[in-house]
C-alpha cells in the first residue's frame, strides 16, 4: 500500500488544509497517511520547520506549503501503478 506522510507543525493554516485535501482524497483513493507533527527540537524540525507542509509519497518528496488535488491524485497513481480507477 502506497506510504503518504505530511510534516506539519501546530497552528499552521496550509498544514490544514494540507490534511484537508489529502483526507478528502484518501476516500476515494486507499494509502496509508502518516502525520509527523514537527516541534523545536526535533530532528526534522530543523530541515522542514519553515518549508511545511511537506508531504512525501512513498518515500519520495512530492509537495511543500500546496497540495493540489489534482496533483496529488496523479502522484498516487504513479506510486501505485495504478490505472487512475478511483476504488
Amino acid at each position: 500500500m502506497t506510504l503518504v506522510e505530511i510534516y506539519s507543525k501546530r497552528e499552521c493554516h496550509l498544514c490544514d488544509v494540507a490534511k484537508n485535501v489529502v483526507n478528502r482524497v484518501r476516500q476515494n483513493y486507499p494509502f496509508e497517511l502518516r502525520l509527523i507533527d514537527i516541534q523545536e527540537g526535533d530532528s526534522w524540525y530543523n530541515r522542514f520547520s519553515q518549508r511545511v507542509p511537506v508531504i512525501y509519497i512513498d518515500k519520495k518528496f512530492a509537495f511543500q506549503f500546496h497540495v493540489p488535488e489534482t496533483e496529488f491524485i496523479a502522484a498516487l497513481d504513479s506510486a501505485s501503478g495504478s490505472t487512475g480507477e478511483q476504488k
